[in-house]
């Protein structure tokens, strides 16, 4: 640890192997979040097994390992930006997961949640966090089936003022999330696992 101008600690950036976390965390989802047997998703759809990504973003090994995966996805994409999160409640872990692995590399970068509905009282803000108005920001979700969560925080987000540079998720389910968020937000659609990689049919 070393001192800053101000007094102030700052932690040596860490160095980690982005193949060996990509594939740790890919064993952790399909040993901790892959739940077999009819489920309907928040979509309305159906489907033969739910990924419960929040046990994998809660998760104490799991968590850090999304923040790092998260960041080299972006970091391969070559997206900029300064913030990072998404709809409240399933982006909530993924944004501060990525906030705590920047701050391990030593970068600055904030979170934020997006409420479902603007506020009617206090300062009736739908983003929370610091602000991100002018700033460069990434939407995140731990999973989407048809993008609807990303979508929603991406127009909250454009709204305070952001400019959303990418939607990031965790897992893609291959049901159109991609197409429909590229499509509608004009912004690249990235994922760190898709279906096969996790062997889901």
């Amino acid at each position: 640890m070393t001192e800053t101008a101000a007094g102030s600690p700052q932690h040596a950036p860490q160095t980690h192997d982005p193949a060996a976390d990509r594939q740790r965390l890919k064993e952790l989802i399909g040993e901790l979040a892959v739940v077999r047997g009819k489920v309907t998703l928040s979509s309305g759809k159906e489907a033969d097994y739910y990924i419960d990504l929040r046990r994998i973003t809660l998760q104490h090994e799991a968590a850090p390992l999304v923040g790092r995966v998260i960041r080299t996805l972006l970091a391969d994409a070559g997206i900029d930006y300064v913030a990072a999160g998404g709809l409240t409640m399933g982006a909530d872990p993924v944004g501060t997961a990525v906030m705590h692995a920047a701050a391990q590399d030593g970068t600055a970068t904030d979170a934020f949640v997006v409420r479902k509905a603007q506020k009617s009282h206090g300062m009736g803000r739908q983003v929370e966090g610091p602000s991100v108005e002018g700033q460069k920001v990434v939407v995140l979700e731990d999973t989407s089936t048809t993008g609807g969560s990303a979508l929603t925080a991406v127009e909250a987000v454009q709204a305070a003022g952001g400019i959303v540079q990418a939607v990031a998720v965790i897992v893609d389910r291959d049901t159109g999330a991609k197409e429909h968020i590229e499509a509608t937000a004009g912004v690249p659609y990235l994922f760190a696992y898709s279906k096969n990689d996790l062997g889901l049919d």
